[in-house]
């Protein structure tokens, strides 16, 4: 594998220029990701719990979001399509609502990226997914998470489709972010994927365990090894079990192709016209902690290995639907997407991979 990974290396960076080619749309369950940062250097009387002295705080696209800004980070144009909360606005006799205060501060970091939000819609009976990590000395200390489950009315689903369909046609690639807040239930999914295929725009899906059969006809599936476990009613314990669960995701999604990540094992890759699965196995760096989305590598010195799997789906689900895009064959994409997962892996917290970051990621392993 790495003679074959070190052969591919050359064609893989070839697809990196091409993805500033590229329009992508990426549709899902929107959230902010705050970091609160502090220190902790004392037990709260009051309880066995540390004291957090604030230092300062940090917005990120979380959710599709993030995939979003794995996306944009790359070079790709980007246009999200989400739902958040919103707020009645008092006064007059119209009827107006603005993005609560956690859908402003979503807006505010998706520009900032340069990802485009016209479709993002409002919904005054809905909130906007919030999940604040308190975070002292690179320790997770706790998260809080603010979020509605229930599924989105069928008048904001109804609005955000016809949103969508607007720009469909401008799409190389589509990809579906469902984190189970209530957007993507199976009417609507299966709704967009009729429309994307009939405008031959691939569709590229990260589904959530409470849905088998909505993103028929999918690209690709990406999942993890608990949710494929959940598709087909058992734990995946060993590399037998994650095969044979692959190769029954495969009928039971109706998609080309389906790829699981196995977090430090790496991921295998499963094509219905491929006799055999593709095992890629994990790359990681010596990296040392750093802060949310900013390099922990550091070959000077003597760091440890780090496994903080925020996002790194995420990464897998964007690099491997923008190679596809790009026209890459499914196990370059693959390679790809798993090389960068081996970066983000090095970061703590919500993190991305730039280009060149990738880039020294494949002259790493070519050397």
């Amino acid at each position: 594998m790495k003679s074959e990974l070190a052969n591919a290396v050359p064609r893989l960076k070839r697809l990196l220029p091409r993805f500033r080619k590229l329009r992508i749309g990426v549709l899902g369950d929107l959230m902010l990701d705050r970091y609160v940062w502090g220190n902790a250097n004392r037990l709260s009387p009051e309880a066995a719990v540390p004291v957090v002295d604030y230092v300062s705080e940090q917005d990120c696209p979380g959710g599709a979001g993030n995939v979003a800004a794995n996306v944009a980070v790359l070079g790709a144009q980007v246009e999200v399509f989400g739902v958040i909360g919103a707020q009645r606005i008092l006064g007059g006799r119209a009827k107006k609502i603005a993005a609560d205060e956690a859908g402003a501060a979503l807006h505010t970091s998706l520009r900032k990226l340069g990802i485009g939000d016209r479709g993002i819609v409002a919904d005054a009976d809905r909130i906007t997914t919030l999940k604040t990590r308190i975070i002292a000395k690179h320790q997770h200390i706790v998260r809080i998470d603010r979020e509605r489950r229930d599924p989105v009315s069928p008048q904001t689903a109804e609005g955000l489709f016809r949103v969508l369909v607007g720009s469909l046609e401008t799409f190389d690639g589509l990809v579906l972010s469902d984190y189970d807040k209530g957007l993507l239930g199976d009417g609507f999914a299966d709704r967009v994927l009729s429309a994307a295929h009939q405008l031959k725009v691939p569709v590229f899906v990260k589904p959530k365990t409470s849905r088998l059969y909505a993103y028929r006809g999918a690209r690709a599936i990406v999942c993890n090894t608990k949710e494929a476990g959940h598709y087909v009613g058992h734990i995946l314990s060993d590399d037998k079990s994650v095969e044979e669960a692959g190769r029954k995701l495969l009928p039971h999604f109706g998609c080309a192709a389906v790829v699981i990540t196995r977090s430090e094992k790496g991921m295998s890759i499963f094509e219905e016209d491929s006799p055999r699965p593709l095992y890629i196995p994990a790359r990681s760096f010596e990296v040392t902690y750093a802060r949310v989305g900013r390099p922990g590598i550091d070959r000077s010195a003597m760091g440890r290995q780090v496994f903080d799997l925020t996002g790194a789906g995420d990464t897998v689900l964007s690099v491997l639907s923008l190679a596809i895009a790009a026209g890459a064959p499914l196990p370059d994409a693959a390679l790809l997407a798993n090389t960068a997962a081996g970066v983000v892996v090095g970061k703590l917290g919500t993190a991305s991979v730039s280009p060149d970051e990738l880039a020294g990621a494949l002259d790493e392993i070519h050397s």
